[in-house]
């Protein structure tokens, strides 16, 4: 397991493979079946990961925030991710 914990790089994944990933490791440590040497590093990896998810979904939530309404409530364009 520990090469799976060191690859891949959190900055290269997407969003639902990480989500795949924390769920994985959350199985493996509710199973009770992981020394604790081995849990620790788990749960610390699930850390990394379910920061990425969150950093992933408030990404996700900026860019929708862009979305530009007319006054009737529809959106009327968009600005790009970043721009002010």
């Amino acid at each position: 397991m520990a090469e799976d914990m060191s690859t891949p790089d959190l900055e290269t994944l997407s969003f639902e493979d990480a989500l795949r990933a924390l769920e994985q490791i959350v199985r493996r440590l509710e199973s009770g079946d992981v020394p604790l040497d081995e849990s620790i590093a788990l749960y610390a990896r699930g850390e990394e990961l379910r920061k990425r998810c969150t950093e992933r979904l408030q990404a996700a939530e900026a860019r929708i925030q862009k979305l530009t309404l007319d006054a009737g409530g529809t959106v009327s364009g968009a600005q790009p991710f970043g721009a002010d």
